[in-house]
């Protein structure tokens, strides 16, 4: 099975669920987004210099959108990380994505954001509040 790994990128919740499903030796792969803010915002930087930052993120966000696409395109699963501090729209984008493809997707976040994910949460396969439980539906998704 191969998992995308989506959205929040200032904790460790993707080394988490990778250890997990390691340790219970799980036939899966993962790919991700660019998780390197610096590198993520410099993309389309080999495109040429902006002097708008508008202008350098559009750049940036198409070249990103490239991996991103193919990697949930490729996805058997993706899970879908909103954190409490940040606003991840990108995220929230990525569910979307997976929704208009028919791509089963597990949201990961807590009880505090319940309320404006409702309808991400809707379209999700399962919400999940921590990385063990991901794991666990991970492991019964493949029998």
């Amino acid at each position: 099975m191969k998992i995308y790994l989506s959205g929040e990128i200032h904790t460790d919740w993707r080394d988490q669920i990778i250890a997990g499903c390691k340790a219970k030796n799980l036939p899966v792969t993962f790919i991700s987004a660019n998780t390197d803010h610096g590198s993520s915002d410099a993309a389309g930087d080999c495109l040429g210099e902006e002097e708008k930052q508008f202008w350098r993120d559009h750049k940036s966000a198409k070249v990103n959108a490239i991996r991103i696409q193919n990697a949930i395109k490729s996805c058997d699963l993706a899970v879908i990380r909103f954190g409490d501090k940040y606003k991840q729209w990108n995220a929230a984008f990525d569910a979307g994505f997976c929704a208009a493809l028919a791509k089963p997707y597990i949201t990961l976040h807590d009880e505090s954001i319940i309320h404006p994910l409702k309808e991400v949460d809707g379209s999700a396969h399962a919400w999940a509040t921590t990385t063990e439980q991901v794991v666990q539906l991970i492991e019964y998704t493949l029998g």
